[in-house]
C-alpha cells in the first residue's frame, strides 16, 4: 500500500445532501499532517486523535477515512469510515463536535438504513471522546465486544 499520498475529494457522493459529508481526506495510518481552519477547530487534530487510536487498538484498520461538512464551523459533523486491511472501507459513525476538543456526540452507522443513530457509548454517556467513540463502533463492525467492557460510568 502507498502510504506517501493523501486522497482528497469534494462533492456529495449521496442525494441526501443532510447526511452527506462534503470533503473525504485519506491518511495512512501513522501519517498525520496539520492543516488547521479559521474557525479554531482543528479538524487534522480530530483526525490525528482517530488514526493513533486505530494504530494503537485496531491492526484491522490499515487507515481511517475522515469527512467533514462544507462548513463544518457551524454544523460540527465529521463522518468516520474504517479501511480494513485488503481496502474495504466500512462507515463507522458520525461525530458531532460538543465545544472541546475532548467532548463529541456519537452517532453509530446503521447499515440496514445507511443513516447515522444517535448513540449512547460504553460509558452511558451519549458524549465522550473520539477515541471511545471509535472503540464503541470498531467494537461492533470488527467483532470485538472487549471494546465495551468498562462499565457506565453515569449510573
Amino acid at each position: 500500500m502507498d502510504h506517501s499520498r493523501h486522497i482528497h475529494h469534494t462533492g456529495h457522493s449521496n442525494p441526501r445532501a443532510n447526511d452527506t459529508p462534503a470533503t473525504t481526506k485519506v491518511t495512512p495510518i501513522g501519517h498525520h499532517h496539520t492543516h488547521a481552519d479559521a474557525t479554531g477547530i482543528d479538524e487534522s487534530s480530530l483526525r490525528w486523535k482517530l488514526l493513533d487510536r486505530a494504530r494503537t487498538r485496531w491492526p484491522q484498520l490499515s487507515t481511517i477515512n475522515t469527512r467533514f461538512r462544507s462548513n463544518f464551523a457551524e454544523r460540527r459533523h465529521a463522518y468516520v469510515d474504517g479501511v480494513l486491511t485488503d481496502g474495504t472501507v466500512i462507515p463507522l459513525m458520525r461525530l458531532r463536535y460538543g465545544g472541546s476538543a475532548n467532548v463529541w456526540g456519537f452517532a453509530i452507522y446503521l447499515g440496514s438504513s445507511g443513516k447515522y443513530q444517535d448513540s449512547v457509548l460504553p460509558n452511558g454517556n451519549f458524549v465522550g471522546s473520539v477515541e471511545d467513540a471509535l472503540d464503541c463502533a470498531c467494537g461492533l463492525y470488527l467483532g470485538d465486544p472487549t471494546a465495551w467492557q468498562h462499565p457506565p460510568t453515569n449510573l
